[in-house]
């Protein structure tokens, strides 16, 4: 859902440049063969610190996330439902890695309007299917609780597989609406905070996200209702239904706080702030958001038993005892 990061800091460094090269026209002797030099051939080029912080998260993450894949890929019984839903979080989430490492490369190296468009249109696809993909697994994690009876039928892994269709299309359209045209290459008043991207474009993807964040909300509060109600029907249990779902509701409310942390800060500004504002506010505000697929794969991925035996079976041979006698809960994914 982020866009060309860098794309507006290459403009100042354009403009920067052709400073240089109106200064550069004075010509200075060169003490060893008295041919002209021009002072900005001596001038290195400057790369951001927040464009190398951008790089190393994207590369931090596309890590992370192709070891969900490769576990998923390779191992035939993790196949439900909710394992769909995980391993398109986790190609989303590889793929706003390497746009952030392309756009990386793209701006310092081939920045080109072509190559910019794509790079955006990559980055826009890929956050979005991230912020759609936590969406659906919340749907699940819902479905999984009020339909118990029935959610394990093929009736849910057809719906899981729509669900993925409908997100991928959806994001594939919004990543292609700048290559389309909507963007800000020809008339720059229009820029938002991340150039090319329009600032009516910036505003609709940020509200899309605050109606999105405010389901999520309203899903998690009837999970945790549902969750409390099971646990005052079973009187037997009372003590242990008490302790997991304490525990249930606080995993719950970390991964809201933790998603709302990350992307609340970027879409907010992405509302009153324009290409006006200074770019140091713009990095400040995309950086945390980023850093969502990072946390994402410890989240929804590493936390979950089954994929935890996978891994730990694919890297020693073997699995801890504490770790197979755990029973899953609907708090782990």
């Amino acid at each position: 859902m982020i866009h060309s990061f860098a794309a507006a800091m290459s403009n100042e460094l354009q403009n920067t440049s052709s400073l240089n090269a109106a200064a550069g026209t004075l010509n200075f002797p060169d003490v060893q063969n008295s041919s002209p030099v021009r002072t900005q051939d001596l001038r290195p080029l400057t790369v951001s610190p927040w464009d190398i912080a951008l790089c190393v998260t994207g590369t931090l993450i596309s890590c992370e996330n192709a070891i969900v894949i490769a576990i998923l890929f390779y191992t035939p019984t993790l196949r439900a439902p909710m394992f769909i839903l995980i391993g398109s979080l986790a190609v989303a989430d590889l793929l706003a890695g390497l746009g952030l490492i392309l756009n990386f490369i793209f701006v310092y190296i081939l920045n080109t309007e072509f190559i910019t468009l794509i790079s955006v249109g990559l980055l826009i696809a890929a956050f979005s299917a991230s912020v759609l993909n936590i969406l659906a697994i919340t749907v699940d994690r819902y479905l999984s609780l009020y339909n118990a009876l029935t959610y394990h039928t093929e009736r849910t892994v057809t719906f899981t597989y729509v669900m993925v269709a409908v997100i991928w299309l959806v994001s594939i359209v919004l990543g292609l609406l700048p290559v389309l045209g909507w963007n800000c290459l020809r008339n720059e008043s229009n820029c938002s905070i991340c150039r090319p991207v329009t600032k009516n474009n910036a505003v609709v993807l940020a509200v899309t996200f605050l109606l999105v964040f405010a389901l999520m909300m309203q899903l998690y509060l009837q999970i945790c209702k549902i969750a409390f109600r099971h646990a005052q029907q079973i009187a037997v249990q009372h003590q242990f239904m008490a302790i997991s779902t304490t525990k249930g509701v606080c995993t719950l409310s970390a991964i809201l706080c933790t998603f709302a942390m990350c992307w609340m800060p970027f879409a907010m500004y992405s509302i009153v702030a324009d290409s006006s504002y200074p770019i140091i506010y713009t990095y400040a505000t995309v950086l945390p958001a980023t850093c969502n697929s990072v946390i994402n794969p410890i989240i929804y991925a590493f936390r979950n038993p089954d994929i935890q035996k996978s891994l730990w079976l694919a890297c020693c041979g073997c699995v801890p005892t504490n770790l197979s006698l755990r029973p899953r809960t609907s708090s782990d994914v």
